[in-house]
């Protein structure tokens, strides 16, 4: 019953696709043209994917996702200027592909584990003076932070933000699927910028069964990022929940989770390798990030994720592109332990690397197959590698 409730939810995101493709075609987009301060977005990506050697079984999973943005231009409606409202509604259904995986850090950056409907984010972005900017509402921290361009075509979860991140909190960050109410500043410099963000500790949003929690029971997380801008990119970020959290592992006299002071940072790296953004031939990016945790509040103790993106990759091709990525969660002493009383040979790390090619078919649909191998899955040194085969339909559903 449950795989049926899933497949109705992916046929019903399907048709509200078609829905939409169909009314962006005339009366949307010259709504569009008369209204240029608002800007609207519409993206249905549907994966198949799944594990053809190791794993938990070797059957696909059908999953989606849909994506409907809108950014209303305060400057032109009401004279605001520099100002933005900022809306995004998400629709996720399908199946659960690394329940057949068995991975600890995932295989699709579109799985969640609660299907349905999400205001994911809602906020209001103003200027403060010419080179400093606030914005509040409900909040995606990784679209600023800890966020890496070249690593974006990739669909492994460990390439968006780092596990020993991903992993933390009482609901998880505010992060995909679920944010939080955030209070973020960013000031720009001629060569860098400097932003910060508090968060709810607890994320949650309207469409989750506990909806947007107002009152910060939980605390706050704390997170902060330094970099440079141009082609070649340098950042360092540090963040820390203001409330202790639960050590996934050691417990007091009355068997109840000690308390723990929950922190970590990162670094992160981009580059220019060859060729040029403006130019008609391949252009190649690398990145780079390490990350680490204080270890006992989450599985993971750090990580790092490495790779390349290549644009234009073929000639005569000017959308096609290709990325391979190479990544690592080391986990936790604590996790370490726990595996290890369930019976496993526990592993120092979970690892793994992608390799993916993406070019578009037509003007508004785009197809992207996709290959992943992860060792010692699930933490576990017995666990054969698990390979993963995948293929990522995308379309642009306003033009």
């Amino acid at each position: 019953m449950r795989n049926i409730r899933k497949t109705r939810g992916a046929v019903w995101s399907a048709l509200v696709a078609v829905a939409l493709s169909a009314l962006a075609a005339t009366p949307l987009r010259a709504e569009e043209e008369a209204s240029p301060a608002l800007a609207v977005e519409a993206l249905y990506r549907v994966d198949l994917i799944g594990p053809v050697q190791g794993g938990v079984s070797r059957r696909g999973s059908v999953l989606d996702n849909l994506d409907l943005v809108a950014d209303l231009d305060l400057g032109r409606t009401i004279g605001w200027s520099g100002a933005t409202i900022h809306g995004y509604l998400l629709s996720n259904n399908g199946q659960v592909p690394n329940d057949r995986a068995g991975t600890l850090q995932g295989v699709d950056n579109i799985e969640v584990a609660r299907q349905g409907v999400r205001l994911y984010e809602l906020w209001l972005q103003a200027p403060v003076g010419d080179d400093t900017t606030v914005l509040v509402g409900l909040y995606d921290l990784n679209s600023e932070f800890y966020a890496s361009d070249a690593a974006g075509l990739l669909i492994a979860p460990p390439f968006g933000i780092g596990s020993e991140l991903a992993a933390t909190g009482p609901n998880g960050p505010s992060i995909f699927p679920s944010t939080a109410i955030a209070l973020r500043v960013n000031h720009d410099f001629p060569s860098g910028y400097v932003r910060a963000a508090v968060l709810n500790a607890r994320a949650g949003v309207p469409g989750d069964p506990d909806g947007t929690d107002l009152s910060f029971g939980d605390g706050a997380l704390m997170i902060a990022e330094a970099g440079t801008h141009g082609s070649t990119r340098f950042a360092v970020g540090l963040w820390r929940y203001s409330d202790r959290q639960d050590d996934i592992l050691a417990v007091n006299l009355a068997g109840q989770p000690l308390k723990r002071l929950a922190a970590g940072g990162y670094v992160l790296g981009e580059a220019s390798l060859f060729g040029d953004e403006a130019g008609d031939g391949p252009w190649a990016r690398g990145f780079v990030r390490i990350g680490v945790s204080d270890g006992d509040t989450s599985p993971f103790r750090g990580g790092w994720q490495a790779g390349v993106v290549i644009d234009r990759l073929l000639p005569g091709r000017p959308d096609s592109q290709a990325s391979i990525g190479v990544q690592q969660g080391v986990l936790s002493s604590n996790m370490r332990a726990i595996l290890a009383s369930g019976g496993a040979d526990s592993a120092r790390a979970e690892s793994g690397f992608e390799v993916t090619f993406s070019d578009r078919l037509t003007p508004r649909i785009r197809i992207q197959p996709d290959l992943q191998v992860i060792f010692d899955a699930g933490g576990d040194r017995r666990a054969d590698p698990v390979v993963i085969i995948g293929a990522r339909l995308s379309i642009d559903l306003i033009p």
